[in-house]
């Protein structure tokens, strides 16, 4: 299966400036975990909610501190044409969560370590289908 297929299109993007108060009500209005930092086309950063509750763990000015000084960067990102095996070696090999999905510079989707599980029963799922209809005199599912 193709990141494509699991990624969610829907990229929240926010400038450095944005505090983190104003992050954390962005986050919590679209119900989502990160924030990729961008500078017009260009990607700066990513912030997630972890990045904000150690910032709040650290006595950190939630109206003050801005997310260009918290930001993760580099940013990973991975084409939206690799298989799913593919983003899951990035992710555990950089011990992340979440990969920006780019077709070259331009943001086109985002996935998570979330939406790569739960497409997994789905699969599971299909597979038992196919190999109860192809083994003679199995009726499992």
């Amino acid at each position: 299966m193709l990141v494509r297929n699991v990624m969610n299109r829907n990229v929240i993007v926010a400038k450095p400036e944005l505090t983190l108060r104003e992050a954390s009500q962005v986050m919590t209005k679209f119900h989502i975990g990160s924030l990729v930092i961008t500078e017009g086309e260009k990607i700066l950063g990513i912030v997630t909610t972890t990045d904000i509750i150690k910032c709040i763990a650290e006595n950190k000015d939630v109206d003050n501190t801005k997310l260009g000084e918290i930001m993760s960067s580099p940013v990973l990102t991975i084409d939206p044409d690799k298989t799913i095996e593919d983003a899951v070696e990035i992710m555990t090999k950089n011990k992340i969560k979440r990969l920006v999905v780019t077709e070259g510079d331009k943001i086109v989707g985002i996935i998570t370590a979330s939406d790569i599980i739960s497409i997994e029963p789905a699969l599971i799922e299909k597979l038992s289908k196919l190999i109860s209809f192809r083994l003679p005199g199995y009726s499992g599912g």
